[in-house]
């Protein structure tokens, strides 16, 4: 069995959104001009799911299965994917997702302290959602700022650096 991203890569379980879900006609010509970049159509299988996770709001057993009509490539293979990398939900986040790097540089500048406050704070662990929706909470691997960690991500893009208990505090209290 693989780890990556703190999850193991095999015998994960999707999830079931609960109800069919398709590609809207824009987004279906958006996978196909995708796949009409590669040599083969199953290359498109990252930025697919990644646009299917943006649509859907996590990768569920619907999503992955309109992924794999898409760009014609079998299921299990699509999820392979999905549940291989720490960049797509597998389950609904919240509307902050709180992603603390643990690697080494980050764990000796401070990152366990840090993903300790972060708990007592949010009231839950690493992996849980805040019961109000607004913060999800995970470990994960490098965030490429080892010089300059602890590191916390905050949603798609937005990196902090070299923080402590104070300004993670603000830095939360600024998230609406």
């Amino acid at each position: 069995m693989g780890v990556t991203g703190g999850r193991a890569t095999v015998g994960v379980e999707l999830r079931s959104a609960g109800k069919p879900l398709a590609f809207a006609k824009a987004d279906h010509d958006a996978v196909q001009a995708m796949a009409a970049r590669y040599p083969d159509r199953r290359s498109a299988v990252m930025p697919a799911l990644w646009l299917a996770q943006k649509r859907f709001g996590f990768l569920s057993k619907e999503a992955v299965a309109a992924v794999a009509e898409a760009i014609q490539m079998p299921e299990p293979e699509v999820a392979a994917v999905a549940t291989f990398y720490s960049m797509y939900n597998l389950a609904p986040v919240g509307r902050h997702l709180l992603q603390v790097c643990m690697t080494l540089s980050c764990s000796l500048l401070g990152a366990d302290a840090l993903m300790k406050h972060l708990e007592r704070r949010l009231g839950i662990e690493a992996g849980e959602t805040t019961p109000d929706g607004r913060f999800t909470l995970r470990k994960v691997e490098c965030l490429a700022s080892c010089g300059t960690g602890p590191c916390l991500q905050v949603n798609e893009n937005v990196y902090n650096e070299q923080l402590d208990p104070e300004s993670v505090d603000r830095l939360l209290d600024g998230l609406k």
